[in-house]
């Protein structure tokens, strides 16, 4: 099994580099109200040599279309990443990937596609109940999210069995700053995980 691995909250080309050399599937940018928050033509910048293969995530949080349209534009996300009730009112090019956002407590996954499945709020390091995960992640393709590091990210993926894992604050040295160290370890553990599956 191939779990795929989103590194998110990048901000810096060090970064963006150290998560593609690690191994990282997709990475991620967020241009929601946040301390990692990154300008599109800087995530553009930071990007410029990320291959075909590793997905290059938008992640916003209730943007207007007008928003989402300057993203689009400057950056040109191969993801757009955002709750699920935010995409009836933007215009989304066919080339562009729909992860929505389902949180605990909130609205069960309705998607056979790619979704991301958290806390009631993103980037805070808050983890899920596991075996209500679990549950879910029979349907779609579940991007497990919040209060995954190293150090659990092994028993997450052997309890819910996810598409993936995304990571933000647990591969950081401090709040928006990530630690290359941290990105590779966690990768590295997920990686051993898979074998285990």
């Amino acid at each position: 099994m191939n779990l795929q691995v989103k590194i998110c909250g990048l901000s810096t080309v060090e970064e963006v580099s150290a998560a593609v050399d690690a191994g990282a599937d997709a990475v991620g940018f967020v241009f929601a109200d946040s301390i990692r928050r990154v300008k599109p033509k800087t995530a553009a910048a930071i990007s410029a040599m990320v291959p075909g293969s590793v997905k290059r995530v938008a992640v916003m949080l209730h943007p207007s279309n007008d928003e989402w349209q300057r993203v689009l534009r400057d950056f040109q996300p191969d993801v757009l990443q955002t709750d699920a009730e935010d995409f009836d009112s933007l215009d989304i090019p066919m080339v562009v990937e729909r992860w929505p956002v389902y949180r605990e407590g909130g609205e069960p996954p309705a998607t056979d596609s790619t979704y991301v499945y958290e806390g009631p709020r993103s980037g805070k390091g808050q983890a899920v109940d596991w075996s209500v995960a679990a549950k879910l992640a029979l349907g779609g393709q579940m991007m497990l999210a919040g209060g995954l590091r190293a150090e659990n990210v092994a028993t997450a993926v052997r309890k819910v069995r996810p598409y993936g894992v995304d990571v933000s604050s647990a591969v950081e040295s401090e709040p928006g700053r990530k630690d290359i160290d941290l990105i590779r370890k966690f990768i590295s553990a997920v990686r051993a995980a898979e074998s285990s599956l």
